[in-house]
């Protein structure tokens, strides 16, 4: 199961037609994993702590809607609450700031009042005439105006009006206003709350703008996609030219929309109203500005001294575009991650919700409450439950990279491209589940026993922030980069040998020894992929940003005197290079595996009879240039040809 225990000895690189299956203790290990994740939802629904969270409970263990069993030493317990559905807070704004809860008294009650109640008399009027007690149970409603005790056991007047439909059976006030200081108290990073309002007024008198530009960025995305899908060979030099322009153009127009926005300050030509909004404006712009410059500057820089080493990109872009037009279906692939994550992040949150009110209940003696606490071992059902949120997440990373591995794979060695499957990716996902879950299972593993020590780090680190030496936090800082670090080269590996095992059908272990070896091989070759590669791919999704970022400019331009900048442009350009992010980043990864594939088929083919290249043209033209500027030597290889993978068709 190691990969220091693997005993596949040397082998050659072939696109093996019949597969096997790979790492199957890890499966095994993984399926076990996961029952035991579902087992502890099965503990929170046995222990009715699911029950609690949608129908609600009250202090005293009574769940909303049930018939209760009584609690030896809690008097108000064992109540049958089949009519009363609904929770209500009897002070919904004594909020617990450090530990984020409300703090209130809860009770189970038949009706959430509609109006607002503001004398003791309105709230037993209410109680007599719907039959929904607002005070604590042992108060009648008659006692309601004359109970010594009523500043405790009732509601803090006036008691706001409820909402018309409860939320999860509980009743929420219309005006919530105190949650908004609860809010306020969250964002730490602002002092000044008047500064805070006009922000929050800004984000919402552009709505409509923010909406249209964040629907233009999936539009430029998608424009992108079909970019590169159609005239990848001249992307980059396309891309440099705009980029250059585009980031020149954007830093003029906010220099000059900071002067413009000063002049109309110092000229006082704008209203009252609008001269804090204005002043707001004219720092922002300044940031922007200066910001945008300096970037400018260092983006030049970097585009003049890797401007001579494009050849083996753009030429592994030109059959990247190819790809897409042969397997359209990758470029979806985001949409199927992000759609698994989300549904697998909305089951983690329930379970953790249901884990934070499982337990035994216990009684608090000083205010005869009841609390819900997990004892005893499985109170470190949490901690299980955070594993297997970052495992699981990791898993349904690497099956997308698989996926797409899988398909490209297909793709490259397949000599006569009529001989493809009707539907590539759809036959590289089958031969994953078929043949190489425990091998995602292993490499998914070994990104989670390097992030959950980075994650501890950060958070020790942000809870000592203020309290560690100076020599403390240095060194917290430096193993938490030192963990990042690890972290991106271990994943660069696992992507590889994901590559390697769609090749070759070979175990984790094996593959990330083979996808290593051929690295480090072709070292130069890598360094050259992984800067301009990835830097062109940078420079799309900054030709994103920067293109929303200035029609957001000139679309908020136009309310100067009501929005201030700041939060609606920082919405948009993150919405724009996430959106961009997700759609490059595919194709990011068929440039690394169609590399991978170039780097076996260059190491074992030499283009003689019996060992013809499998490469498309365009790569072909490469490594001919290469020969004669005296840059390229074929490598001996196995002395074997590599079998098509075309011959079955479909393999699943």
């Amino acid at each position: 199961m190691g990969c220091c225990g693997s005993s596949e000895g040397k082998r050659d690189w072939k696109p093996l037609e019949e597969r096997s299956c790979t790492d199957i203790p890890w499966l095994i290990i993984f399926t076990l994993f996961c029952i035991g994740m579902a087992c502890i939802c099965g503990y929170t629904i046995a222990t009715g702590a699911a029950s609690r969270l949608i129908s609600g409970y009250d202090s005293y263990g009574n769940t909303c809607g049930h018939n209760n069993t009584k609690m030896e030493g809690v008097e108000l317990s064992g109540r049958n609450m089949i009519e009363n559905k609904y929770v209500f807070f009897l002070n919904p704004c004594n909020i617990d700031f450090i530990n984020r809860k409300i703090k209130s008294i809860a009770l189970c009650v038949s009706k959430c009042p509609a109006t607002e109640l503001k004398t003791y008399s309105d709230l037993k009027q209410f109680a007599l005439n719907n039959g929904s007690a607002l005070c604590t149970y042992d108060v009648t409603p008659t006692r309601y105006p004359s109970h010594s005790d009523r500043l405790n056991k009732c509601p803090k007047l006036p008691v706001p009006a409820s909402k018309t439909v409860p939320l999860f059976h509980r009743c929420i006030p219309v005006d919530i206003g105190c949650f908004v200081e609860f809010a306020q108290a969250l964002v730490t990073f602002v002092s000044d709350n008047s500064v805070l309002r006009r922000v929050i007024a800004g984000v919402m008198a552009s709505k409509d703008i923010i909406i249209g530009l964040c629907v233009l960025a999936l539009a430029l995305s998608l424009i992108m996609m079909v970019v590169i899908r159609y005239i990848s060979k001249v992307l980059v030099w396309i891309l440099t030219v705009l980029v250059v322009i585009g980031t020149i153009a954007g830093t003029g127009v906010l220099w000059w929309l900071y002067v413009d926005h000063r002049n109309a300050l110092n000229n006082q030509t704008t209203s009252v109203f609008g001269k804090e909004v204005a002043a707001d404006n004219v720092k922002a712009l300044l940031v922007y500005a200066i910001g945008a410059t300096i970037f400018t500057v260092i983006l030049l820089l970097v585009m003049f001294f890797l401007r001579k080493r494009v050849a083996l990109t753009i030429a592994l872009f030109h059959v990247a575009g190819k790809v897409f037009i042969h397997v359209p279906l990758l470029a979806l692939q985001p949409f199927w991650t992000f759609l698994c994550l989300m549904l697998f992040w909305a089951y983690w949150i329930a379970v953790l919700l249901f884990l934070g009110i499982s337990g035994t209940p216990v009684k608090n003696n000083s205010t005869n409450l009841v609390d819900y606490q997990m004892q005893g071992p499985l109170q470190y059902l949490v901690w299980y439950h955070v594993v297997g949120l970052i495992w699981i997440s990791e898993f349904i990373l690497a099956f997308q990279q698989m996926t797409i591995a899988g398909a490209v794979v297909t793709y490259y060695f397949t000599r006569n491209k009529s001989q493809m499957p009707a539907t590539p990716i759809l036959s590289a996902m089958a031969r994953t589940f078929r043949y190489h879950l425990g091998t995602l299972a292993k490499g998914s593993f070994i990104i989670t026993l390097v992030k959950i020590p980075r994650l501890i780090l950060t958070y020790i680190h942000s809870q000592l922030k203020g309290k560690e030496n100076a020599c403390a936090r240095c060194m917290l800082k430096a193993c938490v980069c030192c963990l990042w670090c690890l972290e991106k080269c271990l994943a660069y590996l696992n992507q590889n040998a994901y590559t390697a095992t769609a090749i070759n059908s070979t175990s984790f272990c094996t593959s990330a020894r083979d996808a290593f070896i051929i690295l480090v091989e072709n070292a130069l070759r890598v360094a050259a992929i992984n800067t301009v590669g990835d830097f062109v791919l940078f420079l799309g999704k900054v030709l994103v940003v920067a293109c929303t970022a200035f029609a957001g400019v000139l679309a908020l331009n136009y309310q100067r005197e009501y929005t201030v900048w700041v939060l609606p442009l920082f919405i948009v350009c993150l919405f724009a290079f996430l959106v961009a992010h997700c759609f490059l980043s595919v194709f990011e990864n068929v440039v690394d595996v169609l590399f991978l594939c170039f780097a076996v088929d260059s190491k074992y083919n030499d283009g003689s009879p019996g060992r013809e290249y499998y490469m498309d043209k365009a790569l072909m033209e490469f490594v001919e240039n290469s020969k004669k500027m005296g840059r390229y030597t074929a490598d001996d290889g196995s002395g074997r040809e590599m079998k098509s993978m075309a011959g079955r068709g479909t393999l699943a």
